[in-house]
């Protein structure tokens, strides 16, 4: 193989991860994900909601994670002006946009993952995606 195949695969492969390295940049870590799938089902919710629901999240992970999301523009962010002050999330069309693909990744974890037999398409928190 020459040099120029090499410098085109690699810019082939360099091509094909640069928009999934953008992809996971955005949604990658423990809690965007869950937090994205809440608002496909939820939405607006508030923030002690989403605490709630998250069991094991800090309120410091949960507030990064929501302004990661929103400075993204999967996330939208209204405040209201009230005492106690009230603020709710929902997601943007970007965001409603990688609901369908969440769905498809639900649908292929399940598969794969019987053979563990340690969630599957009875799980409450899958279903609720669908």
């Amino acid at each position: 193989m020459g040099i120029n195949s090499e410098k085109n695969i690699t810019k082939n492969v360099e091509e094909l991860t640069c928009p999934i390295r953008y992809a996971l940049d955005i949604v990658g870590g423990k809690w965007k994900l869950p937090i994205i799938c809440m608002l496909a089902v939820e939405n607006p919710i508030r923030y002690s909601s989403i605490k709630r629901k998250l069991d094991g999240i800090t309120n410091t992970m949960l507030a990064q994670s929501l302004k990661d999301l929103e400075s993204d523009g999967i996330v939208h962010r209204k405040q209201y002006n009230e005492i106690p002050p009230k603020v709710e999330y929902t997601l943007t069309s970007k965001g409603k946009s990688i609901v369908p693909i969440l769905q498809q990744f639900a649908n292929w974890g399940a598969t794969n993952m019987q053979e563990k037999n340690k969630c599957g398409l009875n799980c409450k928190e899958c279903r609720k995606t669908k």
